[in-house]
């Protein structure tokens, strides 16, 4: 057995990294949304946004031993981090290590812009397979793009199955169910209240679900009323949690709104007001490299970083 599956088969079974909890803040304590999920050997990344490299190798993780990325839809701030991840992954020291194509799993588009990384790359491509020696299999990408509510992914016991989600005037858009040996792991993805999100994340072991919040004076001006639009509230987050009863309900992806005069409301007080709305089930505010161990019972870790 290689040294690279031998790491992943001392893994535990399932486990959750939150990667990047943030928005498009270009802030050092949240970087871009990015949450990997290993499960029996694999590494399934979803989303890609800024930091996924530098998260992945605090982990002690190399770039070039994720299995597939599933993107939720094609906003820059879920995909930034792609190129970095696909380029530094091929690179052979220890960090990095790809050998074969990388898998890229997300909506129509997903695969022009893969061969737009393809294209600008290619004079780096060029010099480090010809002067470095770096193998063209591990440069290559397999871009799958998804075509409506469908299994996108099924090895080893994993199903991944892919399902529409309303995030506003922004289609298509997608959530993930993650599904192995009687578990089951949600990714919402960018999205705003709906049924279809409810119907497939009901009794999850774990839903993984953005947010947005405002200071309060803010919240009736046109760009917050834009982005509750976009996302979902504490309120209709405290409904959907109610109604999808999840062994564990995650927040992620903090679209967290402000000004000089208002600041922004903290993780802290997006989980009072998901509180207040009546919901009183399991719930944590996610930070970047939080882990959530999937077993008999769920557990979650705060930060540990190897590197």
């Amino acid at each position: 057995m290689s040294t690279l599956a031998q790491e992943k088969a001392a893994e535990p079974q399932i486990a959750v990294h939150l990667l990047g909890t943030g928005a498009p803040i270009p802030r050092m304590d949240r970087f871009g949304p990015a949450t990997l999920i290993s499960i029996a050997g694999k590494r399934l990344l979803f989303d890609a946004g800024r930091g996924v490299s530098q998260r992945l190798w605090q982990l002690g993780i190399p770039l070039g031993s994720i299995d597939a990325v599933f993107l939720t839809h094609l906003h820059s701030d879920h995909l930034v981090g792609l190129p970095d991840l696909w380029l530094t992954g091929w690179l052979q020291p220890e960090y990095g290590r790809r050998q074969t194509a990388l898998r890229i799993i997300g909506p129509k588009g997903t695969a022009t812009f893969a061969d737009s990384m393809k294209g600008g790359f290619e004079p780096d491509i060029i010099y480090r397979s010809g002067k470095e020696g770096l193998p063209l299999s591990g440069i290559s990408i397999n871009a799958q793009e998804i075509d409506g509510e469908q299994i996108v992914y099924q090895e080893q016991g994993i199903i991944v199955r892919a399902f529409e989600v309303d995030h506003g005037a922004v289609k298509p858009a997608y959530g993930f169910r993650v599904e192995y040996a009687g578990k089951k792991i949600i990714i919402s993805g960018d999205t705003r209240l709906n049924e279809n999100l409810i119907r497939n994340a009901e009794n999850a072991d774990v839903l993984i679900h953005e947010v947005v919040s405002a200071a309060v004076p803010l919240r009736e001006t046109p760009f917050v009323q834009r982005q509750y639009g976009y996302h979902t509230s504490p309120e209709d987050l405290a409904r959907i949690f109610g109604a999808t009863k999840p062994k564990m309900a995650v927040l992620t992806h903090f679209v967290l709104l402000g000004n000089v005069t208002y600041p922004a409301p903290t993780p802290e007080d997006v989980l009072k007001e998901l509180r207040d709305k009546g919901y009183a089930g399991p719930a944590v505010a996610g930070v970047d490299l939080m882990r959530i161990d999937i077993g008999d019972s769920v557990t979650v870790a705060p930060p540990v970083q190897k590197n």
